[in-house]
């Protein structure tokens, strides 16, 4: 049996997007695809947790406060949390 080559980079990606090592997506930091990025305005929050449910990318972590904050490494500024926020903490700014 021969062993299979895993790609080292997006470049090496096999055809079909088989993806050969679970978990990879955190060895790329895909923030810097954005033009607007999240800002969280806690004095609204009331801390439901709709943007950590929404978010796409799952970067959106919730503090000991239980405050939620998007980490910026890998947002790539959607606006589906700011979209699904209902109480408007959470607005979107210029990167």
């Amino acid at each position: 049996m021969t062993e299979k080559k895993w790609p080292e980079t997006w470049q090496d990606t096999n055809p079909g997007l088989m993806i050969f090592k679970p978990g990879s997506s955190r060895s790329y930091l895909t923030g810097g695809w954005r033009a607007q990025k999240p800002i969280w305005d806690n004095t609204k929050c009331i801390k439901c947790g709709v943007c950590y449910l929404f978010c796409p990318e799952a970067c959106i972590t919730e503090d000991a406060e239980g405050f939620f904050m998007a980490d910026l490494n890998y947002c790539k500024g959607c606006g589906i949390c700011y979209h699904e926020c209902w109480p408007r903490a959470i607005k979107m700014v210029e990167d």
